[in-house]
């Protein structure tokens, strides 16, 4: 019949319509507005959904528990352990944002010498995609995705353009929105710095055996030399020693062939005297 499914429609809309405050004077353990569960405050508890239909979400009174992986606006990290941004002005995400959106200029020291932080940081968040591709390619985990979508303003400019401190956080919330996230970079951090810590000992043990063998090296380089500086003297020496026996011997026969001939010309002299005396 003509106009039954108009009349069904507006059955199950009155029948809906009922519902709500039905639901909400119902006393139940869990608290429940709707067909929703809040928390204290007022925030919507993810939730298996058991009835048919959509669910409203009466927004700003009531808000939507937000997953861990949600993503919105990039966000900059204070790290309060070290007391510095964790940013180094690589410019990495600047380079890898789709919508190019980023924009970063790099500190200088009093001698104009560029240093490893940003002076200036600013991200067009009427631009961002929320492609997450920053936070990705960061290779010093210092942008991260927020949380905060509320960011509805009258004009773009300068209101939409987020400068460097209202993009910073502290370390602390970033560890309280992604905490599995976080969880896992810090186990990661402290095994490169374990890896990193290894690698130092190494070095070092290797540099300590190195300069071990250079002075045993130096050591047996000293004592030849010493021994090739002292064997010219201590050859000579002994050709000395060899020369000076020598000439001893060849003078002891002198003196023996002195004494032959002195006793030789004795007896011929006692010769003649015997002879003449006869």
């Amino acid at each position: 019949m003509f106009g039954t499914g108009l009349l069904k429609g507006l059955g199950i809309t009155l029948k809906h319509f009922t519902d709500t405050f039905v639901d909400d004077r119902r006393k139940e353990p869990a608290r429940y507005e709707g067909s929703i569960q809040i928390d204290d405050r007022r925030r919507v508890i993810d939730q298996p959904i058991t009835q048919e239909g959509l669910l409203t979400i009466q927004y700003p009174e009531e808000r939507r528990l937000l997953p861990e992986r949600f993503r919105y606006i990039p966000m900059l990290i204070w790290d309060t352990e070290v007391g510095e941004d964790r940013c180094t002005a690589c410019g990495i995400c600047a380079k890898v944002c789709p919508p190019q959106c980023i924009w970063i200029v790099r500190d200088m020291d009093d001698n104009g010498k560029p240093v490893t932080r940003p002076a200036e940081f600013y991200i067009d968040v009427a631009v961002c995609m929320s492609c997450s591709f920053c936070t990705e390619f960061c290779p010093f985990d210092a942008i991260k995705m927020n949380h905060d979508y509320e960011l509805a303003v009258y004009d773009r400019y300068p209101q939409l353009v987020y400068d460097k401190a209202e993009l910073t956080v502290p370390l602390e919330y970033y560890a309280a929105l992604w905490p599995s996230q976080f969880a896992e970079e810090q186990t990661r951090r402290a095994q490169e710095k374990e890896e990193e810590q290894r690698r130092e000992e190494e070095k070092k043990l290797a540099a300590e055996a190195k300069a071990k063998a250079k002075a045993a090296s130096e050591s047996q380089a000293a004592k030849r030399s010493q021994e090739e500086t002292a064997s010219p003297a201590a050859r000579k020496t002994e050709e000395n020693g060899e020369t000076a026996a020598g000439d001893a011997a060849e003078a002891e026969a002198k003196r023996a062939r002195l004494e032959e001939m002195k006793r030789k010309a004795a007896e011929k002299a006692a010769q003649r005297k015997k002879e003449s005396g006869s």
